[in-house]
C-alpha cells in the first residue's frame, strides 16, 4: 500500500520540474479568470455605445481605452474570453464526442469496419475547415453555432485517428486478451480497460484541439462567419481595428495579445502534459 502511494506523490512532485506545464496552467487560469470576470459585469457594459468618447486612450474611467464606437475595451476583451472559451469547449467536446467512439469502434472491430471508418477520417481531414464553415453559414446563416459546429466537425478525424492508433496498441495487450477470453463484450472492454489506458494522449489531444478551436473561432469571426455582433469576439475586434491601426493601435494589439497568450497557454499545457504523463520521464 505504501509503495502504491509513492507514485502519485512522485508525479505531483515532478510537476514542479516541468516549467512549460506550470506556465500553461498559469495562462489557462488567466483565461478562465477573464471569462469568469465577464460574468460579473452587466451585459450593457459591452453594448454601451457613446460616440463622444470614441478612440480614447487608457484612463481612470476606461482602463484600456475605448473602441471606435465608444465602448469600453475591458468588458469587450473579457466577453471575448468568455465566448472563445465557450466555443472552444463545445467544439472540443464535439470532436471528442464523435471521434472517441468511432476510434474505439475501429480499433475493436477491425476488418471492413476499420477500413470504412479510416476512409471517413481521410475524407474529413482532406476537407478544409474554412470551406466547411462557409457551406454551413450559407445554409444555416453565420453565427457562433456555425463556428462551433464547423470547428468541432473538422476536429473529429484527428481525434478519431489518435484514438484508433492508441486503442489498437491496447487491444494487443495481455489484459485485453484475458478479458476477451472470459467472454466480455467488446464495448465493455473498450470502456473499462482500453479507455482509461489512453486517457493521457486524449488529454494532450484535447489541449491541442482547444488551442486550434480558439484560433479557428477568431478566424471565422474575423471573416464574419463566426460570432456576430453585438456579442464580443476577439476575431471581430481585430477585423474592426483594421481601419484604426495607426490612430488607435491598441484596438488590434489587445485582442491579438489575448488570443496569442491563450493559444500559447494551451500549447504549453499540451506539451507539459505530454512530458508529465510520460512514464519514461
Amino acid at each position: 500500500m505504501a509503495e502504491g502511494q509513492v507514485l502519485p506523490r512522485t508525479r505531483w512532485r515532478r510537476l514542479c520540474t516541468h516549467p512549460r506545464l506550470l506556465a500553461g496552467l498559469l495562462l489557462c487560469a488567466l483565461l478562465l479568470l477573464a471569462a469568469a470576470g465577464s460574468l460579473l459585469l452587466p451585459r450593457a457594459a459591452t453594448l454601451d455605445v457613446d460616440l463622444a468618447r470614441r478612440l480614447q486612450g487608457p484612463g481612470p474611467n476606461h482602463w484600456l481605452g475605448t473602441d471606435a464606437l465608444g465602448r469600453d475595451l475591458l468588458p469587450l476583451l473579457l466577453g471575448g474570453a468568455r465566448n472563445a472559451l465557450g466555443v472552444g469547449l463545445i467544439a472540443t467536446g464535439l470532436s471528442l464526442g464523435l471521434g472517441l467512439p468511432l476510434g474505439l469502434l475501429a480499433a475493436s472491430q477491425g476488418g471492413w469496419v476499420d477500413r470504412l471508418i479510416s476512409r471517413f477520417s481521410d475524407l474529413g481531414q482532406a476537407f478544409p475547415a474554412l470551406l466547411l464553415a462557409i457551406l454551413m453559414a450559407a445554409s444555416l446563416g453565420p453565427g457562433m453555432g456555425v463556428a462551433m459546429g464547423a470547428i468541432g466537425l473538422h476536429g473529429v478525424p484527428a481525434c478519431l485517428r489518435l484514438v484508433r492508433a492508441a486503442a489498437r496498441v491496447q487491444w494487443q495487450r495481455d489484459y485485453v486478451r484475458a478479458a476477451r477470453a472470459f467472454g466480455r463484450p467488446g464495448w465493455q472492454i473498450a470502456r473499462v480497460h482500453v479507455l482509461p489506458n489512453i486517457a493521457s494522449p486524449l488529454l494532450v489531444l484535447a489541449s491541442n484541439q482547444f488551442a486550434l478551436a480558439l484560433l479557428a473561432e477568431a478566424s471565422l469571426a474575423y471573416l464574419g462567419l463566426g460570432t456576430q455582433a453585438p456579442a464580443p469576439s476577439w476575431g471581430r475586434m481585430l477585423a474592426e481595428a483594421q481601419t484604426w491601426l495607426f490612430e488607435a493601435p491598441q484596438l488590434a494589439l489587445l485582442p491579438g495579445l489575448c488570443l496569442m497568450l491563450s493559444v500559447l497557454g494551451l500549447q504549453l499545457l499540451a506539451d507539459g502534459l505530454r512530458d508529465w504523463l510520460d512514464p519514461r520521464n
